[in-house]
């Protein structure tokens, strides 16, 4: 079946997505295929970017924040980068319903988020 799909070739918006994800740090690689198809779901029925690229950038750079351990992420993406996309997890851990919630919870149950963001989530889902 895999064979089928690669006849036509990968898609533009996931090539997009890993060079998005290479940017962040983040070898396409380490997120399955059907992550990578979710996130694409969630940006086309979720995202607020007017421009698909910049959407599915800042997708990337809030999963690399949740995969990638704290230090290697602020060595790629700089100390700012890192306060901005920490600023954008604790406003989807209180709001619940917006697109950055969805992609956490992506990382989440489908095992690729680190350990620490791991435990930082169950200890919120908990009430802590």
């Amino acid at each position: 079946m895999l064979r089928f799909f690669n006849m036509f070739g990968r898609s533009s918006a996931l090539i997009a997505l890993d060079e998005a994800l290479r940017a962040t740090g983040l070898h396409p690689l380490l997120i399955p295929e059907p992550v990578k198809l979710t996130i694409l779901q969630l940006h086309r029925k979720y995202g607020t970017a007017p421009d698909p690229e910049a959407g599915l950038a800042a997708a990337a750079q809030l999963l690399a924040y949740c995969v990638l351990e704290p230090a290697q992420f602020v060595m790629v993406n700089g100390d700012t980068a890192a306060e901005e996309t920490e600023a954008r997890v604790a406003a989807a851990m209180t709001t619940g319903g917006s697109l950055d919630a969805k992609l956490i919870l992506l990382a989440f149950h489908s095992g690729v988020i680190s350990e620490a963001m791991a435990d930082r989530f169950d200890m919120e889902q908990d009430g802590g």
